[in-house]
Formats: structure tokens, C-alpha cells, sequence
């Protein structure tokens, strides 16, 4: 059988012999002791959990309190925007601008009389432990710090990066060339979430090994080092910002409005997306946009049949399926019925805008 030729490869090995961390307790000095064979280049990955309990980042709760419920009112005080629910589950966006379930609180792994929160800062973390393992034993690694998140679309768990520091979140192949002769767009590969994935191989979720190390990759240090910032897709380019249930619980009608640009596509397109999503719905709708600054720009919305009983039912939910389409692209919307119906074929007029104040 011929020889395999030797290549340059990565590999990853779980710290063992680590103990029951507990707040105060000296994380470095613990990962120090127990993995003395660190060396330049190594990229440590440890779970936020631990992270999180060292700083006593912990909810502690009563013995005579439910759990769930205290559970609950963790994750409304560290949740700053509800993204979607459904039942009890929330995903939510946290203050520290992660989106994920239950805002990262975590209720495993933890004696019964306490939760555990995601930690405070997660790549001041990561920097103040490769400072200190620099410190310990004279070594130059990178550090992540890990947290177990679900995917959208996608059963099953795996673990991201939280916090970073010694190496680039994101490396950026856009403007490159692939062997075919075509340019890269859009590639960003987040290579500390591909770390913490790879170090959970060893680290597992039951077998009691917060640390891992991976070895063998070679990244340049940033400077300045951002940490885990440049993962955060937030703001324009956000494209699921909020669940429809929670536009649908949320939307109330604007009470005043100001011109915006684009009114009349925005809401061409939101009757067109409605009409799709209810096909057995027989309506269509002619548009006539009249500029109206003072209080948003106006669509007036007609049937070009009689309108019937049945008719206004479908239109009814059109209009509600377009309105909540409109409000989940951040336009300030008002829906004000025709006053009389018979014999005309207006049914309603949207006033659409930004909202004022």
C-alpha cells in the first residue's frame, strides 16, 4: 500500500482533569496546571459556562421557588428584543447582541439552586485568560469562548464562538479569485464558530470537559483585535428581525405619519407577497398613489369586481397579511376602511410612512 505523504493538519485535544468550577475560582491557573503542554499558536476553547461561573455570572435561586419561573424573568432581564415565541420558547436578542433561545441561559450542568447566565463580556474574557496563560507558562495562544446555540432551519445544537481574542472572528476571501476564474462576493468564513464546533468533538456535553485545544492552525492576530463583534449581523442586514407572530401581537396603527421614500413600492410589494400567500383569495387590486407628506403617502386599495360578502372577506385578509408583511419591513402603517361599499370599488385606504416620533 503506498504511503500516505505527511501533511500539515489540525488537531484537538480535551483538557482533562479540570475541577467543579465555582465563582472566584482561578480559570487560568486551573487550565495551566492541567494542560502544561500549551504552546505558541494553540487556540484554547472553553465553554462560557465556566467562564460565566468563575465571574459569578449566576442567578441563584430560592429553594422554595419554581425554577422555570425564575428562569423566565432571567430571560426577560437580559433580553432586550423578542425575535419570535412560540409556547414558552423565545429567541430573543440580548443585550450583548447575540440572538439565540432563552437569551443563553443555562439551566444544566449547574447545582439546582442556581442558573447561569451568559458571561458579562465574553471576549474581555477571552483576553484576560490568554493574558494570564501567557502569564503561567510563557505561551502565546488564542482563546475562545464558547456558548451552544440552535440553527435556523436546522435541528440539532452546535457550539459558536461568544467571545475571541489572539485570532480574526470572520476571515474575508471577498474580492478573491476561486480556481475557476470567478470572484468571491460574499464569502466571510467565521472560523472561531468552526473552532468551537471542532472543540466540542472532544469537549462533549455530558462528560465533564469544559476546555479543549486546538492545534495546528496558523491565523494571523488582529490589531486591533475586535473579538467577536464582527459576527453580529444586526441592524440593515438583518433580514429575519422579528417572528411574524410577534409583528402580528406587536403592530398597532401608526397615529401620525411622515413621507418616506419608497411607500409605493414597499407596498406593491407587500400586496404582492399577500395575494401569493393566499391564492384562493380572488382579488386584485389597482393602486393610485397620491403624495401626501403630512400623514405618510396613501395607496387607495380597489376591487376590480362587485364587492361582494365573500370579496370583502378575502380582501380583509390581504390587507392583514400586507400589513403585517409592511410592518416587518419597519413601515409605520394605518388601514382606513371605505366608509360605504356598495357600488363602489374602493374598500380601503393605507396610509404608509414612517412614524412620527
Amino acid at each position: 500500500m503506498p504511503e500516505v505523504p505527511p501533511t500539515p493538519g489540525i488537531s484537538v485535544h480535551p483538557v482533562a482533569g479540570l475541577p467543579e468550577f465555582a465563582p472566584g475560582d482561578d480559570l487560568a491557573g486551573a487550565v495551566a496546571g492541567a494542560a502544561p503542554w500549551l504552546a505558541d499558536g494553540d487556540v484554547v476553547v472553553v465553554t462560557s459556562k465556566v467562564v460565566a461561573k468563575v465571574e459569578g455570572n449566576l442567578v441563584h435561586v430560592e429553594p422554595s421557588t419554581d425554577r422555570e419561573a425564575a428562569r423566565q424573568r432571567a430571560i426577560d432581564a437580559e433580553t432586550v428584543r423578542v425575535v419570535a415565541r412560540r409556547g414558552p420558547l423565545r429567541i430573543v436578542e440580548t443585550r450583548h447582541g447575540w440572538v439565540v433561545a432563552a437569551a443563553g441561559i443555562d439551566a444544566s450542568n449547574v447545582a439546582t439552586d442556581a442558573l447561569v447566565l451568559l458571561p458579562e463580556d465574553a471576549d474581555a474574557s477571552a483576553r484576560a485568560l490568554r493574558t494570564a496563560l501567557h502569564g503561567l507558562l510563557g505561551v502565546t495562544v488564542a482563546v475562545v469562548v464558547s456558548d451552544t446555540f440552535g440553527r435556523t432551519w436546522r435541528d440539532g445544537v452546535t457550539d459558536v464562538a461568544i467571545g475571541s481574542a489572539g485570532l480574526p472572528a470572520l476571515v474575508d476571501h471577498r474580492g478573491a479569485v476561486d480556481p475557476h476564474g470567478n470572484r468571491l462576493e460574499t464569502t466571510q468564513v467565521a472560523v472561531v464558530d468552526e473552532l468551537a464546533s471542532a472543540a466540542d468533538l472532544v469537549k462533549g456535553k455530558l462528560t465533564g470537559v469544559p476546555v479543549a485545544v486546538v492545534r495546528g492552525l496558523q491565523l494571523a492576530v488582529p490589531e486591533p483585535d475586535p473579538g467577536t463583534r464582527p459576527l453580529v449581523r444586526l441592524g440593515p442586514g438583518d433580514l429575519f428581525r422579528t417572528g411574524t407572530r410577534d409583528v402580528v401581537a406587536g403592530r398597532a396603527p401608526a397615529a401620525a405619519l411622515t413621507s418616506r421614500p419608497g411607500a409605493l413600492a414597499a407596498a406593491t410589494e407587500a400586496f404582492r407577497v399577500a395575494v401569493a400567500a393566499l391564492p384562493e383569495c380572488a382579488v386584485v387590486f389597482r393602486y393610485g398613489l397620491e403624495e401626501d407628506g403630512a400623514d405618510g403617502d396613501v395607496v387607495d386599495v380597489h376591487l376590480a369586481e362587485p364587492v361582494t360578502p365573500a370579496a370583502a372577506v378575502a380582501v380583509g385578509a390581504v390587507v392583514g397579511a400586507a400589513l403585517v408583511q409592511l410592518s416587518a419591513e419597519g413601515w409605520g402603517t394605518r388601514w382606513e376602511p371605505a366608509a360605504t361599499l356598495g357600488g363602489s370599488s374602493l374598500v380601503g385606504r393605507l396610509r404608509i410612512g414612517a412614524a412620527a416620533g
